[in-house]
């Protein structure tokens, strides 16, 4: 990974056997001027694509009955001569001719249909990787390695499945296994997905001990390092408009860097998603979203679709070049820098067999508030280093390991702050942490009533509060806010008005408690927060952190809230990323960035060493600067989609 490319493309050309003339426009001084024209250094290409056919000549599968060439030799040859790399795609859980062929080698769902699908719909059917299957595909593989050589291997449409193929069951059942129990079904996919990478592992580096390998799973599961640790780097598949949002990528890179070095943002050019002829985003939403990826700690991947006749969009590079050509400029002060956080939150992703979708939504709110008050954060899992950050944050739900609650105890007594909130840091006999206040157990009442004890944008009275709630009993701590009961729950014997009752006055109660470095909220705040979206949820957990963290950050920002501000050190420079863009929605759910809307005047301020110079990078103009107490203060003048200062 020494060069690790940051203007990636992957390629898509997923082909029907229904057309012909494929890769017949090919032409390779024409692609590499395209190449050329979108700044790009790297570039995805196809093997065999999810319909299941080669585009090369092959001996363990058919080519595409529509080529006549070899097309990936071809493309291979020409990005070589202008030194850009070009690792090859193969679809590994796709591949509709032999899904076609070999029913036997489908994957199964436990009513013994396929698991993606019947035959009369139009979609791919995923195949079983304990079928004999998986020879042809490691064949595929080794052929590839062989002849073509290439610098990388993208596998696509992966992940740990249960199957209940005649295979799948035979095997389970030989093995002891009950194939009707999910538990015993779900360790043999498990089992049956870590043979496929060590296969893979084994086929590659039979020839090629640097050669890179992926397995994409869309989807990047924090706390499986067990799977992180069989890829060479991490390619973030995060389309904001492809369902993901603008808030997703952040978050995935926010573990990914804390457990590889290399890693991808992966977006496209698409205005929706994968599959998409003749959709295009305006040139302002990929500049963001590819200055975003740096600002990361990430490398950039655009996705496109290549037509069938082999030609390269010149739409396609003009856009991806007005967003790569100035990453290109970016990247010396980028490349090798590593992002600074002092907040952690443990995932509630990464935790055994808590990986539900509500559970994923603490997750999901937790990034939202520390994304919107300009924290530096990262996602973590149990394996982390606690002692690296100032605060942990565990989120909304319960864990149950006596080791974690060691581990978190050792990092209190090394002066290292603490929130949980909902059901985390609770055991059956109430709290494992020292927050001043009793564990009573859930509320009765939902909706309940948010009153704070600071000082809110709204002013002191009640809000309202739709997540789960539970009760306390303040002992000793500091109360940060108070919360109510609505005079009833909603039902046919009792409801008022349109939808809740409003607060009983009677007997209010602590919500919100802190003791020393320990802080409690007594709702599943987060889950709210990524639900619900209420204002004064943001406000109660800012309040909190800021009086855990002695409101002393290491950076701070008169930014609008849907910025970004990421900090960065490289050598003896610090770097400072703003970034910016204002967002619209199209249609009935795509959020997309066209008009450039700058922000003038931002106030920065770093905690760091007095600075000889502050620069703007890349125009490299030095503006002027404060240093007082520890900390340097500057005004950026205008902040256009992304500004980078280098503090040195």
């Amino acid at each position: 990974m020494e060069d690790f490319r940051m203007r990636q493309v992957h390629l898509d050309f997923h082909t029907s056997p229904a057309i012909d003339g494929i890769g017949e426009k090919f032409d390779k001084k024409e692609w590499q001027e395209t190449l050329k024209t979108g700044r790009v250094n790297s570039i995805t290409v196809f093997s065999k694509c999810h319909h299941g056919y080669s585009y090369h000549p092959s001996e363990v599968n058919e080519m595409h009955p529509g080529l006549k060439f070899d097309l990936l030799g071809a493309q291979l040859e020409a990005c070589r001569e202008i030194g850009v790399k070009a690792p090859v795609y193969i679809s590994a859980g796709l591949d509709e001719k032999d899904a076609v062929t070999h029913p036997e080698w489908l994957a199964r769902n436990e009513n013994g249909a396929p698991s993606s699908g019947d035959f009369m719909n139009a979609r791919f059917h995923l195949l079983c990787l304990n079928t004999a299957y998986l020879d042809k595909l490691i064949a595929e593989i080794e052929e590839v390695m062989q002849k073509y050589k290439p610098c990388g291997i993208f596998l696509d449409i992966l992940d740990e499945r249960i199957c209940y193929c005649a295979k799948c069951r035979a095997d389970m059942t030989a093995a002891g296994l009950d194939f009707t129990n999910p538990e015993d079904a779900s360790e043999f996919g498990k089992k049956v997905y870590k043979n496929y990478r060590d296969r893979v592992e084994q086929a590659v580096r039979k020839y090629d001990k640097n050669c890179t390998i992926f397995h994409n799973s869309g989807h990047v599961q924090k706390g499986r390092r067990d799977l992180i640790s069989s890829m060479s780097h991490l390619e973030l598949e995060s389309l904001p408009t492809g369902g993901w949002g603008y808030d997703h990528f952040p978050m995935s890179a926010a573990y990914a860097r804390t457990v590889r070095e290399h890693f991808l943002g992966m977006t496209g050019k698409f205005h929706k998603s994968w599959g998409e002829f003749g959709g295009f985003k305006h040139p302002n939403a990929l500049r963001y979203e590819a200055a975003l990826s740096l600002a990361v700690g990430a490398g950039c991947s655009v996705g496109d679709q290549m037509h069938p006749n082999g030609k390269l969009n010149p739409s396609t590079f003009r856009l991806i070049g007005a967003a790569y050509s100035e990453l290109e400029k970016k990247e010396p002060w980028c490349v090798g820098a590593k992002n600074i956080s002092e907040i952690a939150v443990l995932s509630t992703e990464s935790i055994p067999g808590q990986r539900r979708r509500e559970y994923g939504k603490a997750d999901t709110g937790a990034n939202r508030i520390l994304l919107e008050t300009g924290r530096l954060y990262d996602y973590i899992d149990t394996e982390a280093d606690f002692n690296a950050y100032k605060l942990l944050i565990i989120p909304d739900y319960r864990r149950n390991d006596e080791g974690l609650k060691e581990k978190i105890n050792a990092y209190l007594a090394c002066g290292g702050k603490l929130l949980i909130s909902g059901t985390a840091g609770t055991d059956d006999s109430g709290f494992m942490f020292d927050t001043g206040a009793e564990f009573i157990g859930e509320n009765e009442f939902r909706p309940t009533y948010f009153v704070p004890c600071f000082d809110t944008v709204n002013g002191y009275t009640e809000y309202i509060m739709r997540a789960e709630s539970y009760r306390i009993k303040n002992i000793n701590a500091e109360i940060i806010s108070k919360g109510k009961n609505p005079y009833f729950n909603r039902n046919a014997m009792h409801f008022c008005s349109h939808q809740h009752a409003p607060d009983n006055d009677e007997a209010p109660y602590e919500t919100a408690v802190i003791k020393n470095n320990v802080a409690y909220i007594g709702w599943n705040i987060f889950t709210g927060y990524a639900v619900y979206g209420d204002l004064h949820i943001k406000e109660l957990v800012n309040e909190v952190i800021k009086r855990l963290m002695d409101n002393d950050f290491l950076v701070g920002s008169s930014k609008l809230d849907r910025g970004i501000i990421t900090l960065q050190q490289k050598e003896n420079k610090k770097l400072v990323h703003l970034l910016f863009a204002h967002t619209s929605k199209r249609g009935d759910d795509t959020e997309v960035i066209e008009d450039i809307v700058p922000l003038y005047n931002v106030d920065v301020n770093v905690k760091t060493e007095k600075p000889e110079k502050v620069i703007l990078v890349p125009q490299n103009e030095e503006i002027k600067f404060n240093f007082e107490n520890g900390r340097v203060y500057f005004t950026v003048p205008k902040v256009e989609i992304h500004q980078m200062i280098s503090i040195e």
